[in-house]
């Protein structure tokens, strides 16, 4: 018979291959949704100049997306164990926000341009570092497997929203920067961040580095894979994309997501692994 202490379970799925293949889907699904509601909607239903150009669109998609989000991390904190759509639901929900908030902050901070991608993206990260950082310092523990209680939890959903609006602002960074007079582009982008996602992973195998930390960073750089990936459907074909309308994208995305959590159904992290 098993002890309770065996039972102990975290809120939080185990990171199998599942696990990210179903992540990155969901990530790309965000940029997708994100820009379908506050480029393509919100972008093409008024004559007023900044809203038109997606300023005020990135904003109220932010907004009206945040009401959901706030809902399901509620829901999943009251939840008395692991409930895998929830959970990826909640997912999706802080990806599409994610992605909203990024693209109104570099906009705002400076037309999309080079300088303020990189203003974006530091204050963002400082930001993810600065929660990481709370959340062991209260809790002693990073690590996935210690997610179970409402603190845990807390710190858990903030650390993922706001890494998912990092990864928007540095995909779109890597995508749209000139290296050398030459901009990587969107599969440029996706090729970067998933030879840094393999590096992560040999590091994984082949070191004692902490598996916290690791699962962190591959976590974090999943999103600007994501984004790029969703940018490359979406974008018109002259931008290297391949010009798949918006809302068709997310519902193939939707679909697959589906089918990869039927294919590999997902399991709540062991406590007892914690490290």
């Amino acid at each position: 018979m098993q002890t309770k202490a065996n039972q102990a379970f975290a809120k939080v799925p185990a990171a199998t291959l599942g696990f990210w293949v179903v992540k990155i889907l969901a990530t790309t699904l965000g940029e997708t949704a994100g820009d379908a509601l506050t480029m393509s909607w919100f972008g093409e239903t008024t004559n007023h100049p900044l809203f038109a150009d997606g300023h005020w669109g990135y904003l109220y998609g932010t907004l009206l997306l945040s009401l959901p989000l706030l809902v399901m991390i509620l829901a999943q904190i009251r939840a008395q164990r692991f409930h895998p759509w929830l959970y990826w639901g909640t997912i999706l929900a802080a990806t599409t926000a994610g992605t909203t908030l990024a693209d109104f902050c570099t906009r705002f901070l400076g037309e999309g341009t080079v300088e303020s991608y990189f203003l974006g993206s530091a204050l963002l990260l400082t930001c993810v570092l600065a929660s990481l950082f709370m959340w062991h310092r209260m809790l002693g523990s990073i690590s996935i497997e210690s997610v179970r209680g409402p603190k845990a939890e807390g710190f858990y959903w903030t650390t993922i929203s706001l890494s998912q609006t990092l990864g928007t602002a540095l995909g779109d960074w890597t995508a749209d920067t000139s290296w050398q007079g030459t901009a990587l582009g969107f599969t440029g982008g996706a090729m970067v961040f998933g030879a840094m996602l393999i590096g992560i992973a040999l590091l994984y195998w082949r070191t004692k580095i902490s598996r916290a930390g690791l699962f962190w960073a591959a976590f974090i750089l999943t999103r600007p894979l994501g984004a790029t990936l969703g940018d490359w459907m979406d974008k018109p074909i002259a931008k290297g994309g391949f010009d798949i309308s918006r809302p068709l994208a997310s519902a193939l995305l939707l679909l697959a997501i589906a089918l990869c959590l039927w294919i590999w159904p997902q399991r709540a992290a062991n406590a007892n692994a914690a490290h």
